[in-house]
């Protein structure tokens, strides 16, 4: 009777893999974010440039 509060779940695996999943949702996220920053300045000067001329 000493073990009366038996565990239902494994609770370490679980912890494991939601860390992992924010941790890869933020570095997502940041790529994204880089992409985006670093290709509107370089098309907007572009396609203002090519305006122009017509």
């Amino acid at each position: 009777m000493t073990n009366s509060i038996l565990p239902l779940a494994n609770w370490g695996m679980g912890t494991a893999i939601i860390i992992f999943f924010a941790v890869l949702c933020v570095v997502m996220a940041a790529i994204v974010l880089n992409f985006v920053l670093r290709g509107k300045g370089s098309n907007d000067h572009n396609n203002n440039s090519n305006l122009d001329k017509e």
